[in-house]
């Protein structure tokens, strides 16, 4: 065989001098193929996408890539789970992270520092607040029957609802300790515990991976786009981002907003375990719709064991800082980040809860926001100018 044959020094030897003449002779034209441009020749003519194998064969490829797909997702929901809570946490902090890279900041200090500063702030808290929140807890649970007790003798309709609903009974078969009981209930709380670290953590350095890498992958992202459509894919991502991100961050105020004032307020009219209540109110109050609504109805079951006026009072307090919220910190705070009729709202809380618990309805909105501004801006120009938008994607 000449020099010109394309036969590899690092696969198939020794080459046979015996080879076949088809081979050989398919090998000489390799080589004549093979440039600094096109190391392993010119791509050669296209399949017929319309011919009947290449129909079925998409189709049954199609129906089995689905099946694989669908069955992946059941399979990995919960990685899945945390991957999602992860790019959306990762998104959430990408204002500040962006503020901090336009002024200078390397990329990877700028994760450092809100990184740090979230989990410093967030430690700081836990350190102050753990132990009076374990102690507030315990003497919550341990008095639970005597305010019961006393509520059923200062007012008649909560005896009356007692004496229906067998409270009485059941809050003395919660706090009644057993051994066996305790025990099993310790290992069970041991093994949520480690679970609940374990995604934290996963979480943690997941969205750290996500942040600090965030611009290649949105570079990547945008590039999955054909090239006449890519300017406009980026503008609509980029705005899908910033109602993602605003949302976040702005939701995150708001909660600490709630809790510091919903402390203030019943520490200052003596309302008992105001620490732990303030945080009920401001963990609650991430939940969209119905988050505060259920603090503010629990914490005024709790009010009413200091006076009905201070159970009133704190009832009215709620109200009212649910119309500064909505009113008020909402529009300054987030702004016109998420434009969200309140219809679309209920309806994306409910369906995003059902499908996902409290992370599906953590999401709802901001994925909401989002369908609405791709509707806005894909489906109602073709809807309303239908025969511009077909020139348009002839052109």
């Amino acid at each position: 065989m000449n020099d010109e044959t394309a036969h590899s020094d690092w696969a198939g030897q020794p080459h046979s001098e015996n080879e076949p003449a088809p081979i050989s002779a398919a090998e000489e034209r390799a080589a004549r193929q093979s440039s600094e441009r096109h190391p392993l020749g010119r791509p050669g003519r296209r399949f017929d996408r319309n011919s009947p194998f290449m129909v079925g064969l998409t189709a049954s490829a199609g129906v089995l890539i689905t099946v694989g797909a669908v069955r992946v997702v059941l399979a990995a929901h919960q990685a899945l789970l945390l991957v999602a809570a992860a790019i959306f946490l990762a998104i959430g902090m990408e204002p500040a992270v962006s503020w901090l890279a336009r002024h200078h900041v390397r990329r990877s200090l700028a994760v450092a520092l809100v990184f740090l500063t979230a989990g410093g702030g967030l430690a700081g808290f836990l350190w102050a607040a753990i132990p009076p929140l374990i102690d507030q807890g315990q003497a919550l649970v341990h008095h639970a029957p005597d305010t019961l007790r006393h509520l059923e003798d200062r007012y008649p309709l909560v005896w009356q609802a007692a004496d229906r609903f067998h409270l009485d009974q059941r809050l003395r078969q919660a706090t009644d300790t057993d051994f066996g009981k305790v025990s099993q209930g310790l290992v069970g709380a041991g093994r949520v515990v480690f679970d609940g670290v374990t995604a934290t953590i996963i979480v943690a350095v997941l969205t750290a991976y996500f942040s600090a890498n965030f611009p290649a992958l949105r570079a990547t992202l945008y590039r999955l786009f054909p090239h006449e459509r890519r300017p406009r894919a980026i503008l609509i991502g980029d705005a899908i981002f910033a109602k993602v991100g605003g949302y976040v961050l702005g939701n995150l105020l708001i909660s600490l907003i709630t809790g510091i004032l919903t402390f203030v307020w019943l520490a200052a009219f003596g309302v008992p375990f105001p620490l732990v209540l303030a945080v009920l109110a401001a963990v609650l109050d991430l939940i969209p719709l119905i988050g505060s609504t259920l603090a503010g109805i629990a914490i005024a079951l709790v009010a009413l064991t200091v006076s009905l006026s201070v159970c009133l009072a704190t009832v009215v307090f709620f109200l009212v800082l649910r119309w500064l919220e909505d009113y008020l910190l909402v529009p300054r705070i987030i702004g016109r980040a998420v434009q969200v009729p309140a219809v679309v709202t209920v309806v994306a809380v409910l369906v995003g809860g059902s499908i996902l618990g409290v992370l599906g309805a953590l999401l709802a909105i901001p994925a909401a926001a989002s369908l609405l501004l791709l509707v806005r801006e894909l489906l109602y120009p073709r809807l309303d100018h239908p025969a511009a938008s077909g020139s348009a994607d002839a052109g």
